[in-house]
């Protein structure tokens, strides 16, 4: 069994809702509970999204392979109303990353792990840092507080929202 890391994010509709929609969906492919972070408010990265996102990050055991996992995320965000032709950096209602997969280094065409990203983005890193506190980084070898110390500064909230 492969422990797994999720990024969640969504900025259009409920956001909340459709975090806990994912967050459920994700238990489905789990073989133990679903360990989540608190719901973090962002404000947006990239020239075209403009809404705030809520963002949070969920680390689970599966049993499916890594590109069974990357398809069963990508139907998901489909069927749920995200386009898979928009640009990069438009509004969703669901964005599921995989950061992790059982501290693997995968390279592919269609899947990059650890999330090519993640380690400069705080509203990937401050969830991570509250279920993971002492996650280091593949490839860097560096802390996660190391990461969030170095990365671009947006601004991140913890909600007190329930899942």
């Amino acid at each position: 069994m492969a422990q797994v890391v999720v990024a969640l994010g969504s900025n259009l509709g409920d956001r909340r809702a459709h975090l806990a929609s994912a967050k459920a969906f994700l238990s489905t492919l789990s073989s133990t509970p679903v360990a989540a972070s608190a719901i973090y408010e962002t404000e947006p990265v990239g020239e075209i999204s403009t809404r705030t996102y809520f963002n949070a990050v969920c680390s689970f055991r599966t049993d499916l392979p890594p590109f069974s996992l990357l398809e069963q995320l990508k139907m998901y965000e489909n069927h749920h109303g995200r386009d898979a032709e928009a640009p990069r950096w438009s509004n969703r209602t669901i964005d599921l990353d995989i950061i992790d997969y059982d501290r693997m280094v995968i390279a592919r065409q269609r899947l990059h792990v650890p999330h090519p990203e993640y380690s400069k983005r705080l509203f990937v890193l401050c969830p991570l840092q509250e279920i993971h506190p002492d996650w280091t980084d593949l490839r860097t070898g560096r802390t996660i507080d190391e990461m969030i110390t170095v990365s671009p500064k947006i601004e991140v909230f913890k909600t007190d929202l329930n899942w």
